[in-house]
């Protein structure tokens, strides 16, 4: 996917923007304390999919399965049939790209529906208008089948009393080995269904994402023609690193987002990934002295002249600059590796992708955090029992994993309009191109899958990359639980945050100012959120 604005920009901005939407009835049901909702629920099992052997298997730490070619003779994933023969099911869900063709002339989606059994109603927002229309939903009372629901702090609207008052409690089909049922729902990692934990119940499925998250990429190719170390082993290595592959004559800088460029140095400090969780005591990431540290190392950086000059004033643009190299290190989600090499490698001769594991502030190996598990969860209108379970079998067959022939479908559509074929990896053609943004993927998925066969060599980095990940991860321990506080108000406050934040790293505000930001937040509601996920951390676990 090539994304318009970034998957954090657009979360950040949303979230606030639902969180001061008032409509009738969004606040009509019961409420729910956090340790009702954060209540533990049994998990599903988690049955590997062994179906297609290959030398990068996924791992139980959160490695994704990798393969560098596609069978040769998929895996037929439904052998019965079309499983969810049934009325037609209404998904509403959102969309990043441009909203594909319509069912009536899009061969993909109408060979889906054939496999599946029934029609499948997307209902399908720009990804900038969705959570208004998931409140507006809710308030209108007119439901679809399913929907889905982002993380409570990107979606305020999203709270546990209204998923127990419409939607289904999922954990009499799912929990322990009733996923059996769901072979393909039964592959996808436990760490994912976590978060679809609330009110003691499972209440929906998620969309899996690696846990390792997106690498800090590297311009390999240019950093190769100026012969300089792409492994920094310590901060002071790493700010050289920046200085050295800085060229403001050729327009090319090391970095040009702030805030990733803060991250970074934090996982250099070993700093807490969003929350330090000790003893069932929480420390926001942004109150310890490593944030404090980390915002003036970015400062050195601002005033050694290796951002961007326009990183602090222009939103949208990293991904272009890094791809046609006036950025040299920018740190991005896992889909952007293989999205780079589509956008911007036919331009750039040479073009090639590195990664760069961050060092120990002082030397040595350094921390790195995780991803975050999942995208969204599909909740499922309450239903009687076998519309649930068509539901479910729907799902399931979305989730069929790489090497089947329901995997290609969704991810390349139909042979000869929608892709050709090179040796036995399917090739995209522009109409499947078109036909294949069918959103899909957000309403669940099969794990993530390394693969990419325009070029299928950068395979064996992208799983050295998770593999070397997964061995220093910092988890975020609020990932899964729930803070009423924290869905209503933290988004605001993050804004609030990020631009003092910015404007210490930028130079414009001094650095002694941030302990008066960090009281006042702790003030207007920080203290409530750490008290709501101390008392959840307590009921889960």
């Amino acid at each position: 996917m090539k994304p318009s604005i970034s998957r954090r920009g657009f979360l950040a901005s949303a979230a606030g923007a639902t969180a001061g939407l008032t409509l009738a009835g969004c606040g009509d049901y019961e409420p729910v304390s956090a340790r009702a909702a954060n209540a533990k629920a049994t998990l599903p099992t988690y049955i590997p999919y062994q179906g297609v052997p290959t030398s990068m298997p996924a791992t139980a730490d959160g490695v994704s399965v990798g393969y560098e070619h596609y069978p040769a003779d998929p895996v037929e994933a439904l052998p019965d049939g079309p499983p969810a023969k049934g009325p037609a099911i209404d998904i509403m869900t959102l969309i990043f790209n441009p909203v594909p063709p319509p069912v009536g002339s899009n061969v993909m989606w109408q060979a889906l529906n054939k496999s599946i059994g029934c029609d499948l109603n997307f209902e399908i927002t720009p990804v900038a208008d969705y959570p208004n229309k998931f409140a507006v939903t809710l308030a209108g009372g007119d439901l679809p089948d399913a929907m889905l629901m982002l993380p409570p702090k990107d979606n305020a609207a999203a709270t546990p009393g209204m998923l127990d008052a419409l939607f289904e409690d999922l954990t009499p089909h799912l929990s322990r080995d009733n996923i059996r049922d769901y072979p393909y729902l039964a592959n996808i990692p436990t760490a994912s269904w976590g978060p679809c934990v609330l009110n003691g119940g499972i209440y929906g499925i998620p969309m899996p994402r690696p846990v390792s998250g997106g690498p800090i990429f590297t311009r390999l190719d240019l950093l190769e023609k100026l012969d300089v170390d792409p492994n920094p082993n310590s901060w002071k290595e790493y700010f050289q690193l920046c200085k050295d592959v800085t060229d403001r004559k050729r327009n090319q800088y090391a970095m040009g987002d702030p805030i990733t460029a803060f991250d970074t140095t934090m996982q250099m400090l070993g700093g807490p990934n969003k929350w330090r969780e000790e003893g069932g005591k929480f420390t926001f990431w942004l109150e310890t002295e490593e944030a404090k540290q980390a915002m003036d190392a970015v400062r050195q950086m601002t005033k050694a002249g290796v951002m961007h000059p326009d990183a602090y004033t222009v939103t949208g643009k990293v991904k272009e600059w890094f791809g046609t190299g006036r950025v040299v290190i920018n740190p991005d989600g896992a889909a952007a590796w293989n999205d780079y090499y589509t956008t911007y490698a036919s331009a750039a001769k040479g073009f090639d992708l590195g990664y760069l594991m961050p060092p120990s502030w002082d030397g040595g190996k350094g921390t790195y955090w995780s991803g975050q598990s999942y995208y969204g969860v599909l909740i499922i209108k309450k239903a009687p029992k076998a519309r649930i379970k068509q539901i479910l079998r729907a799902m399931n067959a979305l989730a069929a994993p790489f090497g089947t022939d329901s995997y290609l479908l969704r991810k390349y559509g139909v042979r000869g309009p929608d892709h050709t074929m090179k040796g036995a990896d399917p090739i995209l053609t522009p109409k499947g191109t078109a036909e294949v943004t069918l959103p899909t993927t957000f309403a669940t998925d099969a794990p993530f899958t390394l693969y990419y066969p325009v070029k299928p060599e950068i395979v064996k980095t992208q799983y050295a990359f998770q593999k070397d990940a997964v061995e220093r991860l910092v988890r975020n321990p609020t990932e899964s639980l729930y803070s009423p506080t924290n869905a209503k108000k933290s988004a605001l406050l993050q804004k609030a945050l990020d631009d003092t934040r910015k404007g210490i790293m930028q130079g414009r505000v001094p650095l002694e100012e941030w302990d008066g930001v960090m009281r006042n937040w702790r003030k207007e509601a920080g203290d409530q959120i750490r008290a709501e996920f101390e008392k959840a951390w307590e009921t889960r676990y």
